[in-house]
């Protein structure tokens, strides 16, 4: 499976509680963290919903 790293670039100060807990749920929580994750279509809408605050890399094997 496809693996993805996000990485946090904005901080969640003045967004939305949906923004926030999306980000928690990805496992961020500050700019600048970085946490990798398996690509399925869950993690991408995550990602599309906070896409304005993360950085996303695919890993190549």
């Amino acid at each position: 499976m496809a693996k993805i790293k996000v990485t946090q670039t904005k901080s969640v100060i003045d967004r939305s509680k949906d923004q926030k807990l999306t980000i928690e749920a990805l496992g961020l929580g500050r700019p600048n963290w970085e946490i990798i994750h398996n690509d399925t279509p869950q993690i991408r809408g995550m990602i599309r919903k906070v896409s304005h605050l993360v950085k996303v890399e695919e890993i190549k094997k």
